[in-house]
C-alpha cells in the first residue's frame, strides 16, 4: 500500500522541519514526506532529500504554486513566519493563499500552526497595551488567529503553538554580561510563566495527530511542554552554562518597548500578554497531551543540554 503524502509547509525552518523529521524518522509508520520549499537547492533541502523525502517547489506568496505542491497530499502541514517580514497582513494573505490551495487539493487533513488572537483578551479601549500596525495588540499572535477562520470548513486541527525556547539562540533572547561580571536578562514577565516549547517537538506533535487520523480533525489542539517563570528559566539556564546566576531584573512593557531592537514593540506586547493573561494562555495548552502525541518532547533541561553550546551570551 502506498504511504500517504503529508506535504509540509517550512519544511526547512523549525516547525516544518521537525515534522519532516518525524515523518522520515518512521518509516514504516505508512507516511511520505513532501518537503515544500522556495529554494529546493538549499543545503537544508538537499539532506531532507537524501534522507527520502519528495522534495518540491513552492512559494508561500504564490497560491498557483501551492495548489501544485499540494496536490494528492492525503494531510498538509500550513504555517507562517511572521519574523521574515514582521507583517500582519502579509502574514494573514499568505495564510489565505494556504487555505485556498488546501480546498483545492481535497486533503483528508489539514494541520493549521496558529495562535490565540489577543484582541479577544481586552477591550479595543483597553490602554495598558498599544495597538500596533493600527489593528493589533500582538500581530503575529492576532493575525494567526483571525486567519483562523479561513480554514473553517477544512478537515483542520488548529494547533496553538508556544514561545520558542529557540529564541535563546535564534533572536537573541538572551542575558547580557554586566561590566562587573555578572549576568542579567530585563524581560517584563514579573514572577507569571511562560508556556515554552522546543520548535522541534511541534512537528512530532503534528506528526502524532495526523497519525491519530481523524480523531482531531475538527478540534484545537494546544501545546507546550513546560510552564515556567523567567527567574525558574534563569536558574536553569545558569546551570547549563555553568555560570554562578542570571537575575531577571523585571521591566514594565512599556520601558521593554523602548528598547528600540527591530520587534521591541511585537516583544514587549507579547511578554505582556503572556505576563497579564497567564490564566488564559496557560489554560489554552496541554503539556500532557503534547507528550502523548508526539511520543516524548524535550523539558527545558534536557533542550539546554542538548542546545547549551549554541546559547551564547
Amino acid at each position: 500500500m502506498a504511504s500517504k503524502i503529508i506535504a509540509v509547509i517550512g519544511a526547512t525552518g523549525a516547525q516544518g522541519g521537525g515534522l519532516c523529521d518525524a515523518i522520515l524518522n518512521d518509516p514504516n509508520g505508512g507516511f511520505a514526506c513532501r518537503a515544500i520549499t522556495r529554494d529546493p537547492s538549499k543545503d537544508r533541502a538537499r539532506a531532507l532529500a537524501q534522507r527520502g523525502a519528495e522534495v518540491v517547489r513552492a512559494d508561500i506568496d504564490d497560491v498557483a504554486s501551492l495548489r501544485a505542491a499540494f496536490a494528492g497530499a492525503h494531510g498538509i502541514y500550513c504555517v507562517t513566519n511572521f519574523w521574515e517580514h514582521f507583517s500582519a497582513e502579509k502574514e494573514k494573505q499568505q495564510a489565505k493563499y494556504l487555505a485556498e490551495a488546501a480546498r483545492a487539493s481535497g486533503a483528508a487533513h489539514v494541520i493549521w500552526s496558529t495562535l490565540e488572537d489577543t484582541r479577544a483578551l481586552m477591550s479595543p479601549d483597553d490602554t495598558r497595551m498599544p495597538m500596533l500596525q493600527t489593528h493589533y495588540r500582538v500581530p503575529h499572535f492576532d493575525a494567526k488567529g483571525e486567519a483562523d477562520g479561513y480554514f473553517a470548513g477544512l478537515p483542520v486541527t488548529f494547533l496553538v503553538t508556544s514561545f520558542y525556547w529557540d529564541n535563546l539562540y535564534a533572536s537573541g533572547v538572551v542575558p547580557q554580561k554586566s561590566p562587573d561580571g555578572s549576568y542579567a536578562w530585563a524581560l517584563p514577565m514579573s514572577d507569571k510563566r511562560l508556556a515554552g516549547i522546543a520548535a522541534e517537538d511541534i512537528g512530532k506533535v503534528a506528526y502524532g495527530i495526523f497519525k491519530a487520523g481523524t480523531k482531531y480533525v475538527g478540534k484545537t489542539v494546544g501545546i507546550a511542554s513546560e510552564f515556567l517563570t523567567i527567574s525558574q528559566m534563569s536558574d536553569k539556564l545558569a546551570r547549563a552554562k555553568g555560570i554562578p546566576a542570571i537575575t531577571h531584573q523585571d521591566v514594565s512593557a512599556d520601558a521593554y518597548r523602548a528598547f528600540g531592537f527591530p520587534g521591541a514593540d511585537e516583544m514587549g506586547n507579547m511578554m505582556q500578554m503572556y505576563r497579564d493573561f497567564e490564566a488564559e494562555v496557560v489554560g489554552r495548552r496541554d503539556p500532557a497531551l503534547a507528550r502523548q502525541l508526539a511520543g516524548s518532547i524535550l523539558t527545558f533541561d534536557q533542550f539546554l543540554e542538548k542546545y547549551k553550546d549554541r546559547i551564547q551570551f
